[in-house]
C-alpha cells in the first residue's frame, strides 16, 4: 500500500490498494475518541479522526489496517442499476424489470412468460426514478404497519416514519419518536424488514444497544435473530441496488 498524503489533514486522501488508487473521505469528529476506518455499502471509505488527531498518527493507523481495507474493498457489493431487463428482489422474491413504454400509469407487479415482473411505464430516462419512488412507497406501507405493531407491543408512540437512502444504516430513531428507514428494506424478505422495524421502535425504550435494549427487541419480535443474521450476511448486496 502506498500513501499519497498531503501535509495537512485534507477532506480526502488517496491510497494505492493492491495496485488500485482508492479515494478516502477524511472527517474530523469532536465525538470520536479514536481513529476509525469504515467502508460504507456504497461510496468511498471514510477515515474519522478525533479532534485532537494528528495526520502522522492517521497514516500509521491506515498502515495497520491495510489488510482489512483491502479485504473489505474486495467484498464491496456490485452495483445493480434499475434498468430494463435487470433483476431486482421485491420482498425477497426476484422480479425482472420491464419498461412498458407507456407514458402514463404506475408500476405494476405482473408475470411475463412465467417470470415475476415489475412493469414500469414512462420514458427510459426516467425508469430508475419511477421504480425507486414506487419502491419507497411500498417500503413505507410495510414499515408503517410493522412499526405500529411493535409500538403497541412495547407501549410507545411513533410520531412519524420516513424513507431514506442511507449508505451505511438501515434505520434510525430520534428521542421524539421519529423513525427513518432505508427504503431498500422492501427488497429483503419480510422478516428482515420486520426485524429492523422492531429494532428502531425498541430504541424508543432504550436509546442505546445495551443488554436491556436487545431484550426489548426480542420482546417485540421473538424471532429477531433470524432477521439480524440475514441482514448481516446479505445486507451489503441490497445496498447496491438502484445505483448507476
Amino acid at each position: 500500500m502506498n500513501f499519497l498524503f498531503p501535509a495537512r489533514i485534507p477532506e480526502r486522501c488517496a491510497l494505492v490498494v493492491e495496485g488500485r488508487r482508492v479515494e478516502i473521505v477524511v472527517k474530523v469528529s469532536t465525538r470520536a475518541r479514536s481513529y476509525r476506518l469504515s467502508v460504507p455499502h456504497h461510496g468511498a471509505p471514510v477515515l474519522t479522526l478525533p479532534s485532537t488527531g494528528r495526520w502522522t498518527e492517521a497514516e500509521a493507523f491506515l498502515r495497520r489496517h491495510e489488510g482489512w481495507l483491502a479485504a473489505r474493498l474486495r467484498r464491496s457489493a456490485p452495483r445493480t442499476p434499475f434498468a430494463d431487463g435487470e433483476q431486482v428482489p421485491l420482498r425477497g422474491t426476484v422480479h425482472r424489470i420491464h419498461a412498458t413504454g407507456r407514458l402514463r400509469g404506475r408500476v405494476e407487479v405482473s408475470e411475463i412468460d412465467g417470470e415475476l415482473s415489475l412493469l414500469v411505464p414512462g420514458e427510459a430516462a426516467h425508469l430508475a426514478r419511477r421504480l425507486t419512488e414506487w419502491l419507497k412507497t411500498e417500503a413505507a406501507v410495510d414499515l408503517v404497519a410493522r412499526s405500529a405493531v411493535h409500538a403497541q407491543t412495547l407501549g410507545v408512540t411513533v410520531r412519524s416514519v420516513a424513507m431514506r437512502s442511507q449508505s451505511t444504516r438501515w434505520g434510525s430513531c430520534s428521542s421524539t419518536g421519529r423513525l427513518n428507514y432505508n427504503w431498500r428494506l422492501v427488497l429483503a424478505p419480510p422478516f428482515v424488514l420486520d426485524y429492523v422495524a422492531a429494532h428502531e421502535v425498541a430504541h424508543l425504550v432504550h436509546m442505546n444497544h445495551s443488554p436491556r435494549f436487545w431484550k426489548t427487541v426480542e420482546h417485540a419480535l421473538p424471532d429477531m435473530a433470524r432477521g439480524r443474521a440475514w441482514l448481516k450476511a446479505h445486507g451489503r448486496l441490497l445496498m447496491g441496488y438502484g445505483l448507476e
